[in-house]
C-alpha cells in the first residue's frame, strides 16, 4: 500500500543580510586555509554511478550502451561546475568548496577510450573520470568499486537506477558509506521516479512499498541513502550539489546531514523557481522531508548535451565500418523525453513521465548530432521510443537538414558547424555517418499511407539512416488487443499482417530491420507464444527481419500492468539474497518475482529454447550473433 508523506513548499523570501554576511565569512575563512596550505585546493571528489541490472555477463542477450539516463541527469550540474571552475575570488555558482567536476575530456581522451565501465581516477580526473558504469554487478565489479573509493574518497556518491538494479544500487550506496565513513549517498534514476510521485495541488507526495525510502523507514535495509531526486531532475541535481558543498565543514571535512537540509531550504527561498517539475528528498533516521520544485517548462534543446563531459563508449556490431570491418563508436541521441503512446506493460509513457517534451526545432536535432561527431562518434542510434515521436513532417525536416549539412563542404559550413568539427577527420566521419532509429508497426502502416511512409524511410536512408528497430511485442491478436498498442486497427488486416506489412515495407527501402518481442503480456499462454515465435520465424525466413530480441515483461512499480496483476504491494527491488539464476539470466531484468505471473519457469526455458533453435543467428544474442546483424540493447 502506498504511504502519504508532507512536503515542504519553501517561500521565496530572497537573500538576507545575514546570510550574505555568513557565507563571507565562510569564504574567508576557506580562503585562508588555501593560503596556508592546510587545502591543497577548493574541489573535493564526486563519484557517479549506474547500477546494473545483471549479476553474470553469462546469457546478455544486450550490448549495453552508454549510460545515457545517468549522464543526463548530470549535465546541468557537470556544465555549470566546470564553468565554475576558477580559483576562489572569480568563482559565483559554488559560494565556496565545489565538486570535482573542473575540466570536460579533451579530444584524444575522448577518441581513445574503450568499451569499459572502469575509470583509472587520478588526481585531477576530468569529468568522464569520476563515473563508474559496472554493466554487470559481480565480485569484479565490486573490487572495481572499492579501489575507486579507496583512490578518490568521494565526499558524495550519486547512484542511477532503474528498478531491477535497485538492490545493487543499495549495495553499492552501503559499500560507499562502510569505505568513506561520513559520504553523502544521492539515489535517482527510473525507479526513484516511479515510486514516488508529488500530488499536483497537495502538500503531499504518494511512496510506493517498493521505494527506497519505504524500504530504508520500514527497516528492510540499512539506512544508506540519504537524499534522492525525481523527475526533471537536471536543475535540481544542481542545487542539491551546491547545498551539499557549502555543508561540508571546515575543520572536519564532513558533509552534515543537518546542513544539507538547512542549507538547501536557504538556496530555495532566495531564488525564483528552476525549470521542470522535480522532488528532493532528505532521508534521516528521524525523518523524510521532501521539497517539491514546479517550475518553468524546460526546453530539452537548451540543456547541455549529455555527452559534453562524457566519452562515448558505445559500440554497436549493428554499425560496421565496411572499410576496416571495425564496429563504429556508437553515440546515443534523444530528442524526446517519453512515447506518446500508451502501452500498458511500458515505463516510458509521457503519462508516466509527467508530459512529451520534445526539442522544438529539428535543426536543434541536427546540430546535437554535428556535435557528437565532433566528439568521435562514428554512428548513431536515436533512442526515442519513436523517432521524432512519429511525426513524419518533423523526421522529413530532420533528414532534409542533415543532408544539406552532410553535403556542406567544410569551408562553407556554418560558424558553429565549423567550431563543432575542427578537423578534417571530423568532417570525415559526418559525411561516413550511419545512424538507426525507432518507429512503431502503427506508425509505418496505420498513421501513414503506405506511399507516405516510403517516401519518407527512402529520406531517412539518403540522410545516412541504415537501421530501423521496431517493437513487434506479440504476434497475436489475443495479446494485442489487450494492451493498448494496437490502437489504430486496420479493418480486415490482424496485428501480424499489420506487422509484415511494416517490416516489408522498411526492407523494401534498402533498411535493416531489428525487432522487440516481449512474452508474458496479458492474456498470454503457451499457444500465443507458439504463434508469436512462430510468425516471428516466419519473417525471418522470408528474410524481412535482420534482428529479433525475444524479451520477458518484468514489471516497472508504476505500469498499468503491474496493477492489473496485482504485484503493486509484492515487487521486491530490495532484498539482498536474490536466486537468480537460468533461465531468467537468458533476459534482461528477469529475476524470481517480478517476471510476469503468466509465465512460469517452464515457459521461460521453453522460450529461450525455441527461439534460440527457430531464430537461429537472427536472434540478439551476444554469444551467436555476427557483425553485420549486431544487436541494439533498446
Amino acid at each position: 500500500m502506498h504511504q502519504e508523506i508532507e512536503v515542504r513548499r519553501i517561500p521565496r523570501t530572497g537573500v538576507s543580510a545575514d546570510l550574505a554576511q555568513r557565507r563571507a565569512r565562510r569564504r574567508a575563512r576557506l580562503a585562508e586555509q588555501l593560503r596556508d596550505g592546510r587545502r591543497p585546493d577548493r574541489w573535493f571528489p564526486v563519484l557517479s554511478v549506474l547500477a546494473p541490472v545483471m549479476t553474470q555477463a553469462e546469457g546478455e542477450i544486450t550490448y549495453p550502451g552508454d549510460p545515457m539516463c545517468l549522464y543526463a541527469a548530470l549535465s546541468v550540474a557537470v556544465h555549470n561546475a566546470v564553468h565554475d571552475a576558477v580559483p576562489l575570488e572569480r568563482a559565483r555558482h559554488y559560494n565556496d568548496l565545489a565538486p570535482r567536476w573542473t575540466r570536460f575530456p579533451d579530444q584524444s581522451y575522448r577518441l581513445s577510450v574503450e568499451h569499459d565501465g572502469f575509470r583509472v581516477h587520478g588526481d585531477d580526473p576530468n569529468t568522464d573520470e569520476t563515473v563508474y558504469d559496472p554493466r554487470v554487478w559481480d565480485q569484479h565489479a565490486k573490487n572495481r568499486w572499492l579501489e575507486l573509493l579507496r583512490r578518490a574518497r568521494p565526499k558524495v556518491v550519486l547512484i542511477s537506477s532503474v528498478s531491477p538494479a535497485h538492490r545493487y544500487a543499495l549495495e553499492i550506496a552501503a559499500m560507499a558509506k562502510a569505505e568513506v565513513p561520513g559520504v553523502f549517498v544521492v539515489l535517482g534514476g527510473r525507479h526513484v521516479d516511479e515510486t514516488i510521485t508529488c500530488l499536483p495541488g497537495k502538500d503531499m507526495m504518494m511512496v510506493a512499498p517498493s521505494s527506497t525510502l519505504s524500504v530504508i523507514r520500514t527497516g528492510k535495509v540499512p539506512h544508506v541513502v540519504d537524499a534522492t531526486i525525481s523527475g526533471e531532475a537536471y536543475y535540481s541535481l544542481d542545487l542539491l550539489m551546491r547545498a551539499i558543498a557549502a555543508a561540508v565543514d571546515l575543520d572536519t571535512d564532513l558533509v552534515r546531514p543537518d546542513a544539507v537540509r538547512r542549507l538547501l531550504e536557504e538556496l530555495l527561498s532566495e531564488q525564483e523557481p528552476m525549470p521542470g517539475r522535480s522532488l528532493i528528498t532528505l532521508l534521516t533516521p528521524e525523518t523524510t522531508l521532501a521539497y517539491p520544485q514546479e517550475g518553468p517548462k524546460i526546453d530539452l534543446a537548451a540543456l547541455p548535451s549529455p555527452y559534453e563531459g562524457f566519452a562515448i563508449r558505445s559500440r554497436f556490431p549493428i554499425f560496421v565500418d565496411p572499410r576496416t570491418d571495425e564496429i563504429r563508436r556508437t553515440a546515443h541521441v534523444m530528442v524526446s523525453n517519453a512515447c506518446p503512446y500508451q502501452c500498458n506493460f511500458c515505463s516510458e509513457t509521457a503519462k508516466l513521465a509527467g508530459g512529451l517534451k520534445r526539442f522544438r526545432q529539428t535543426s536543434a536535432g541536427v546540430n546535437r548530432v554535428v556535435e557528437y561527431v565532433g566528439y568521435g562518434a562514428e554512428a548513431l542510434f536515436f533512442d526515442d521510443s519513436v523517432f521524432w515521436s512519429g511525426t513524419y513532417r518533423d523526421v522529413v525536416d530532420f533528414c532534409e537538414e542533415l543532408c544539406r549539412v552532410r553535403e556542406t563542404p567544410a569551408g562553407e559550413m556554418a560558424e558553429h558547424h565549423r567550431r563543432l568539427l575542427p578537423t578534417a577527420a571530423d568532417v570525415e566521419r559526418l559525411g561516413r555517418l550511419e545512424w538507426g532509429a525507432q518507429l512503431t508497426v502503427d506508425v509505418l502502416v496505420a498513421l501513414h499511407s503506405l506511399e507516405e511512409s516510403r517516401r519518407t524511410l527512402e529520406i531517412m536512408r539518403a540522410a545516412g539512416c541504415s537501421y530501423v528497430y521496431i517493437g513487434i511485442e506479440s504476434m497475436s491478436d489475443q495479446v494485442m488487443d489487450k494492451i493498448h498498442k494496437n490502437i489504430r486497427r486496420v479493418e480486415g488486416h490482424s496485428w501480424a499482417e499489420k506487422v509484415r506489412a511494416a517490416v516489408s515495407l522498411v526492407k523494401s527501402t534498402g533498411l535493416r530491420v531489428g525487432t522487440s518481442v516481449l512474452f508474458g503480456l496479458e492474456g498470454e499462454t503457451r499457444a500465443s507464444i507458439d504463434e508469436t515465435i512462430a510468425g516471428v520465424s516466419n519473417l525471418i525466413a522470408d528474410k524481412l527481419i535482420d534482428l529479433a530480441s525475444p524479451n520477458i515483461l518484468t514489471y516497472h512499480p508504476a505500469t498499468p500492468i503491474t496493477r492489473i496483476h496485482g504485484m503493486v504491494d509484492k515487487l521486491d527491488y530490495h532484498s539482498p539474497n536474490l536466486d537468480n539464476r537460468k533461465p531468467y539470466t537468458y533476459f534482461e531484468e528477469a529475476f524470481p518475482g517480478v517476471v510476469s505471473v503468466a509465465l512460469s519457469e517452464e515457459d521461460l526455458w521453453y522460450i529461450h529454447t525455441e527461439t534460440d533453435h527457430r531464430w537461429g543467428t537472427t536472434r540478439n544474442d551476444s554469444a551467436a550473433v555476427p557483425l553485420d546483424q549486431g544487436q541494439v540493447g533498446v
